[in-house]
Protein backbone atom coordinates (compact mmCIF):
# COMPACT_ATOMS: atom_id res chain seq x y z
CA UNK A 1 0.00 0.00 0.00
CA UNK A 2 1.15 3.08 -0.81
CA UNK A 3 0.60 6.99 -0.02
CA UNK A 4 -1.41 8.53 -3.30
CA UNK A 5 -3.17 12.24 -3.64
CA UNK A 6 -5.87 12.89 -5.56
CA UNK A 7 -7.55 15.73 -7.20
CA UNK A 8 -11.15 15.90 -6.29
CA UNK A 9 -13.89 18.31 -7.86
CA UNK A 10 -16.75 19.84 -6.26
CA UNK A 11 -15.42 19.93 -2.34
CA UNK A 12 -16.05 23.52 -0.89
CA UNK A 13 -15.33 23.17 2.90
CA UNK A 14 -14.84 21.64 6.32
CA UNK A 15 -18.13 19.64 5.83
CA UNK A 16 -17.20 18.07 2.84
CA UNK A 17 -13.87 17.25 4.03
CA UNK A 18 -15.75 15.90 6.59
CA UNK A 19 -18.13 13.73 5.17
CA UNK A 20 -15.56 12.10 2.63
CA UNK A 21 -13.03 11.23 6.24
CA UNK A 22 -15.93 9.67 7.45
CA UNK A 23 -17.99 8.10 4.65
CA UNK A 24 -14.78 6.18 3.01
CA UNK A 25 -13.06 5.68 6.31
CA UNK A 26 -14.55 2.01 6.63
CA UNK A 27 -13.59 1.03 3.04
CA UNK A 28 -9.99 2.69 2.62
CA UNK A 29 -8.83 4.25 6.01
CA UNK A 30 -7.31 7.73 6.84
CA UNK A 31 -8.38 10.21 4.70
CA UNK A 32 -6.51 13.70 4.75
CA UNK A 33 -8.35 16.80 2.89
CA UNK A 34 -6.19 19.14 1.34
CA UNK A 35 -8.66 22.37 1.49
CA UNK A 36 -5.85 24.69 0.77
CA UNK A 37 -5.59 24.12 -2.80
CA UNK A 38 -7.56 23.93 -6.02
CA UNK A 39 -8.61 21.73 -6.71
CA UNK A 40 -8.88 20.32 -3.30
CA UNK A 41 -6.78 16.81 -2.69
CA UNK A 42 -7.48 13.95 -0.75
CA UNK A 43 -4.33 11.68 0.64
CA UNK A 44 -4.84 8.27 1.51
CA UNK A 45 -2.45 4.82 1.49
CA UNK A 46 -4.68 2.75 -1.05
CA UNK A 47 -3.48 -0.42 -3.28
CA UNK A 48 -4.15 0.20 -7.08
CA UNK A 49 -6.45 -2.43 -6.85
CA UNK A 50 -8.53 -0.24 -4.79
CA UNK A 51 -8.64 3.05 -7.00
CA UNK A 52 -12.20 1.85 -9.32
CA UNK A 53 -13.76 1.60 -6.11
CA UNK A 54 -12.39 5.16 -4.70
CA UNK A 55 -13.50 6.83 -7.87
CA UNK A 56 -16.79 5.10 -7.42
CA UNK A 57 -17.17 6.25 -3.63
CA UNK A 58 -16.17 9.50 -4.21
CA UNK A 59 -18.42 10.35 -6.82
CA UNK A 60 -21.63 8.42 -5.50
CA UNK A 61 -20.95 11.21 -2.60
CA UNK A 62 -20.69 13.55 -5.12
CA UNK A 63 -16.90 14.29 -5.19
CA UNK A 64 -15.75 12.74 -8.59
CA UNK A 65 -11.61 12.69 -9.32
CA UNK A 66 -11.12 16.05 -11.41
CA UNK A 67 -9.66 13.73 -14.11
CA UNK A 68 -13.47 12.22 -14.76
CA UNK A 69 -15.08 13.72 -18.06
CA UNK A 70 -18.81 14.04 -17.24
CA UNK A 71 -21.62 14.36 -19.13
CA UNK A 72 -24.22 17.14 -18.37
CA UNK A 73 -26.48 15.15 -16.35
CA UNK A 74 -24.56 13.33 -14.21
CA UNK A 75 -22.28 16.38 -13.75
CA UNK A 76 -25.21 18.21 -12.32
CA UNK A 77 -25.97 14.99 -10.46
CA UNK A 78 -22.32 14.73 -8.72
CA UNK A 79 -22.89 18.51 -7.82
CA UNK A 80 -26.50 18.03 -6.19
CA UNK A 81 -25.19 14.98 -4.74
CA UNK A 82 -21.92 17.14 -3.12
CA UNK A 83 -24.40 19.70 -2.32
CA UNK A 84 -26.00 17.04 0.35
CA UNK A 85 -23.03 15.50 1.24
CA UNK A 86 -21.71 19.10 2.20
CA UNK A 87 -24.42 19.99 4.53
CA UNK A 88 -24.45 16.35 6.20
CA UNK A 89 -21.20 16.95 6.94
CA UNK A 90 -21.37 20.35 8.08
CA UNK A 91 -24.60 19.09 10.53
CA UNK A 92 -22.19 15.58 12.05
CA UNK A 93 -19.07 18.20 12.76
CA UNK A 94 -22.03 20.61 14.21
CA UNK A 95 -23.11 17.78 16.92
CA UNK A 96 -19.77 16.76 17.37
CA UNK A 97 -19.59 13.60 15.71
CA UNK A 98 -16.29 13.61 13.45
Amino acid sequence: MKKQTFKVQNIKCGGCANTLMTKLADEFGKIDVNLEVMPREITLKIEDTKLPALREALKSLGYPMADETLGFVENTTVQAKSFVSCAVGKFEVAKGNK
